[in-house]
This record gives structure tokens, C-alpha cells and sequence, in this order.
């Protein structure tokens, strides 16, 4: 295991695109820390920088504390699991399991110790004589990790390893992920578009835009607190409101933004601001109402309404905003207000 570093790291290619601008960043030693952004926000840029399949503009990475910016890939010590688990399909679990440490010259008794002590702790034990053709998604996965982990590398690199995975495997699959990280307590440094598994899986979350982070902490924190307006859209599912303050009945400066969750707008026969349901969409457990506001300036507004009988399209319904649960922006920079 070892702590990560980035000391003022920026990337610009040739073409003059900078994909990392300025980037300082501690990833503890043990720690699962998950970088999440939308396309082209420069979180697999970094996520290469750290393997060393990408050299800096400028700035310093540090890998347990040596100065790690000019070496190649092998001399980092480190493991990558990509969204294409890159198996043999010649060859069995057993040697896909140990094809890095035979690479490596480790003794065959200790690669075999490796491989069966991985393979326990991922429950594919019994898959080691297969090939990667008879396996399922999710154990192919498994067997991708096991790859890296019997090499006992200084820390993991994940880029978006469960997208290819179904829905339900994927769920599985993040789970399992969590609890082998509690396990074995090695850093990992995890990256994903989905706002949902950075959510459930990290320790804390870097979000970034642009080549910037914007917000790093723990997930909670970071959806409770979102430092501007982006990161309010972008952590939680649907996506933050954002109405006029002066709407939501909060003294702010001109042009200030109120920001509130679908989860916590409340519906009732009186309230803040008049609304009309315009569409309904049922989800099991709750529902999605997408509101239109009676009120200049307000776009629309959607709440989570629990229970099976929402009101129906077309019904008026009173919104109203509860204080301990709004977000104040500035309307023109997007950043918080106090």
C-alpha cells in the first residue's frame, strides 16, 4: 500500500487541449477514493498520470513519497483494471491469475499460494480451471481484479471496471468491491461517470470538471454541502432544483440561486409557490413529478413523492421550500453562498 500525490499537476497535449490544469491531491495510504465527471473531464487523464502512462506538463506525482513523475509504468509498481478485463481467453483462471507474477519470475510455490489466497477471497476458487469463455460477466470481472491483486501492488487503479456489467451485477459487483477494500485495506484510486457509484463506493469523492477538481470529501458531505452549482446537479439523482431565490422566500443578493432536492420539496393544498404537474413518472417505491411553477422566471421543478397515488397530471399542487433544506448560489459564478 501507499499514499498518492499530485503537487500542481497539469497536462496540456501537443494540440494545445489541456485535459489537467493545476491539480493538487493527497490519496491516503488504504484509502478508496473515487474520481467522478462527466465526459471528458480529465478523471481517466489522471488516473493515467498516477500508472504512468502519462507524463506531466508540469508538477510532481508521488507514490509513498519518491518522486514517481518520470518513471515508466513498471517501475510504479502498480495494478490497472480497465473497462475491458483484458483476460486470455487461451488460457485458465488458474494462469490468468498468475501470468503477472511467471511475467515476474516469482517462485512457482509462492505464485501458487498467491493465486489460491486471491481466489478464496474473491470466491472463485472453484473457477480455476475454467476458461474466460465459460465464465459470466461479473465473474470475469472478479478475475480481472485477482490479476491485480496477486501481485500485491503499492495500490489499484480502476477505470469504470463494472460499466460493461447488467444493472443487478453491477449493484453486486460494487458491493463486493467495498467489502474487499474493508478487507485487504489497499488504496484505491477508482474512476466512474456515475454519480451513484461514486456515492456507494468511495471513501471520499474527487468531482472534477474541466481538468479541475471542484469538490473532494466524503460522499455525504459533498451531497450535503456541494461547493457550486455543479456539483449540486451533478452528485444526487434527479438533480438538484435550482429556482430564483427570491422565489423560495430567501433574502439573498440579486440574481442569487436557491438550490433544493427533488427529495425534499413538499407537496401539500398551500404553500410557497402554485405548481402544475406535467408528468408523472413511477418508479415503484416513489414517484418523479415534473412541476411547472406559476411564477415568472421559475423553470421546472421535480419532486419525489413516496406512496402509489401521486396526484395526477394536470392536478395544482402547492410547492413549498423548508428552510433547513436549501442551497444558496450566486446566480453568475455558481458558487456557494453563506
Amino acid at each position: 500500500m501507499a499514499a498518492i500525490r499530485f503537487e500542481t499537476v497539469t497536462k496540456t497535449y501537443p494540440n494545445g487541449q489541456t485535459a489537467i490544469r493545476q491539480v493538487d491531491l493527497d490519496i491516503d495510504e488504504g484509502e478508496f477514493l473515487v474520481l467522478v465527471g462527466p465526459s471528458g473531464c480529465g478523471k481517466s487523464t489522471l488516473l493515467r498520470l498516477i500508472a504512468g502512462l502519462e507524463t506531466p506538463s508540469s508538477g510532481r506525482i508521488l507514490i509513498g513519497g519518491a518522486d514517481v513523475t518520470g518513471l515508466p509504468p513498471q517501475a510504479r509498481d502498480l495494478a490497472m483494471v480497465f473497462q475491458s478485463y483484458a483476460l486470455y481467453p487461451h488460457m485458465s483462471v488458474r494462469d490468468n491469475l498468475a501470468y503477472g507474477l511467471k511475467v515476474r519470475r516469482t517462485d512457482r510455490a509462492v505464485a501458487a499460494q498467491r493465486v489460491a489466497g486471491v481466489a478464496a477471497a474473491l470466491d472463485i476458487a472453484e473457477l480455476l480451471d475454467r476458461r474466460p469463455a465459460q465464465l459470466s460477466g461479473g465473474q470475469r470481472q472478479r478475475v480481472a481484479l485477482g490479476r491485480a491483486m496477486v501481485r500485491q501492488p503499492k495500490a489499484f487503479l480502476l477505470d469504470e471496471p463494472l460499466s460493461n456489467l447488467d444493472p443487478a451485477l453491477r449493484a453486486q459487483a460494487r458491493a463486493e468491491l467495498r467489502r474487499l477494500h474493508r478487507r485487504l485495506g489497499v488504496t484505491i484510486v477508482y474512476v466512474t461517470h456515475d454519480q451513484e457509484e461514486a456515492m456507494t463506493l468511495g471513501g471520499r469523492v474527487a468531482v472534477m470538471r474541466g481538468g479541475v477538481i471542484e469538490q473532494v470529501g466524503p460522499p455525504l458531505e459533498v451531497y450535503g454541502s456541494p461547493v457550486n452549482t455543479f456539483v449540486a446537479r451533478f452528485i444526487g439523482a434527479p438533480a438538484m432544483n435550482l429556482i430564483p431565490a427570491a422565489l423560495a422566500g430567501i433574502e439573498a443578493p440579486a440574481g442569487a440561486v436557491a438550490g433544493i432536492r427533488p427529495q425534499d420539496v413538499a407537496l401539500g393544498t398551500s404553500g410557497q409557490l402554485h405548481a402544475i404537474v406535467d408528468l408523472v413518472e413511477p418508479r415503484g417505491h416513489d414517484h418523479l413529478l415534473h412541476l411547472r411553477l406559476d411564477s415568472p422566471g421559475a423553470g421546472p421543478v421535480i419532486a419525489v413523492v413516496a406512496g402509489f397515488t401521486p396526484p395526477p397530471v394536470g392536478a395544482e399542487v402547492f410547492v413549498t421550500v423548508p428552510p433547513d433544506r436549501r442551497h444558496l448560489f450566486d446566480g453568475r459564478t455558481g458558487k456557494k453562498l453563506a
